[in-house]
């Protein structure tokens, strides 16, 4: 079966079908649009195979399934071959840190996972399935995924807070043989890294003349971190509420003192705009506003991605001021850092080669195909390529598989 990108009820049923709600009040669709969108759901399973008669049927159930069901059972890899597994992925969610929106719970969640599930088959030809669970005890969530896992071939991690996101992540790779991606921090970060690469191309400097500053201790601010340090960073400092994250500060939870330990080579302390001071990059996964003069006070043709959304920290038309290179986390503005540009080929490339897990240099080559997508076509408004370019999916699919093979995680 395969997860459909569209409801299948016909367009006037979808917008239409009911009149009235709450005793005779106008529908919500009659006010937004995206009510209207979103009725009825956005995806729906529908079969691959024909049911057309009773060989059909004896055929796609019993008891022809019952032959494969035993072949299973005696070799049990082949359910990779005669079962969806290999092709389908998780996307799971408590609802604790969804989007913008906070802990909004699991049911409130559900329209974020089909989206989530439908960029996965629109950008990667994968099916993903929305699961979201009604717990949000860690040792519960991992149970569940784990009893869960023989069905899927990848899990999705999806707006699960900060710490416990860390630890699920951690236990769920060491329990299954499966690729399991938290995407909220490793997607961000991949992308980050593609659009810095070539922000540093398009200056004439390379990654290890950077110095740059992260705004966020969270889930995306922890990833883009370790990456960017992987991938040969000058230096990175990451500042949370109270401040530049250091080792002589007292208040760190254990995955900040482990930040801590890899980061801010330069032994900075103070507030976030003390450590902008001559940076020549700020990237914002946090909120909140960044004053004009901290922006100012960096380094002379500096980068400034400013992700939060709908608000990015330093508005566009601050950041041109003072910067070479400016992104966010928006649609309507150039050089749009997006999950979708990396999660659909980095889980393409996982399951074509059934990768026991995705690793550091997985992620890297994703974000190397990711920035060589943008080519000559280089330039301050275009340092990362648009999710609607039909080239990103299948270069970084490519740069995945192979990564896994040569790391060997591979298993065919």
């Amino acid at each position: 079966m395969a997860a459909e990108i569209v409801n299948p009820r016909s367009d006037s049923e979808s917008r239409t079908g009911h009149e009235e709600q709450d005793g005779g009040a106008e529908p919500l669709e009659s006010f937004d649009p995206a009510f209207a969108l979103h009725r009825g759901g956005k995806m729906a399973v529908q079969a691959t195979v024909p049911l057309r008669d009773k060989d059909d049927l004896s055929l796609a159930y019993t008891p022809g399934v019952a032959k494969v069901c035993s072949a299973i059972a005696e070799q049990p890899d082949l359910v990779h071959d005669y079962t969806w597994k290999s092709s389908v992925v998780a996307v799971v969610t408590d609802g604790t840190a969804v989007l913008g929106l906070g802990d909004i719970g699991p049911g409130a969640s559900l329209p974020v996972m089909e989206g989530k599930a439908i960029l996965f088959k629109q950008f990667g030809g994968v099916d993903a399935v929305p699961l979201a669970l009604d717990c949000t005890d860690v040792d519960e969530i991992v149970e569940t995924v784990v009893r869960l896992a023989p069905s899927f071939g990848g899990v999705n991690l999806e707006d699960i807070s900060a710490p416990r996101c860390f630890e699920i992540e951690q236990r769920l790779q060491e329990l299954l043989d499966i690729p399991v991606f938290h995407d909220d921090q490793h997607g961000t970060a991949v992308v980050s890294l593609a659009a810095l690469r070539n922000a540093a191309r398009l200056s004439g400097r390379s990654l290890g003349e950077l110095r740059v500053v992260i705004s966020g201790a969270g889930a995306a601010g922890v990833a883009i971190a370790k990456m960017l340090v992987e991938a040969g960073i000058g230096d990175v400092a990451v500042a949370d509420r109270k401040g530049v994250v250091s080792r002589d500060r007292e208040d760190l939870t254990p995955i900040k003192r482990e930040v801590a330990q890899f980061t801010n080579k330069a032994g900075l302390v103070g507030s976030l705009e003390d450590a902008l001071a001559g940076a020549d990059v700020f990237i914002g996964v946090s909120g909140g506003t960044v004053a004009e003069p901290a922006v100012a006070s960096m380094a002379e043709g500096a980068f400034v991605f400013a992700m939060a959304n709908p608000d990015p920290e330093v508005r566009p038309e601050i950041a041109h001021k003072y910067a070479a290179v400016v992104a966010t986390g928006r649609s309507d503005f150039p050089n749009q850092i997006n999950n979708v540009l990396a999660f659909p080929g980095i889980f393409a490339g996982a399951l074509q080669v059934r990768a026991s897990r995705i690793t550091e240099g997985m992620k890297l080559a994703a974000a190397e195909a990711l920035a060589a997508v943008v080519g000559d076509d280089l330039a301050p408004d275009y340092v990362i390529p648009s999710p609607f370019d039909e080239r990103v999916a299948p270069a970084v699919t490519a740069a995945v598989a192979a990564a896994a093979r040569a790391e060997g995680v591979a298993r065919r």
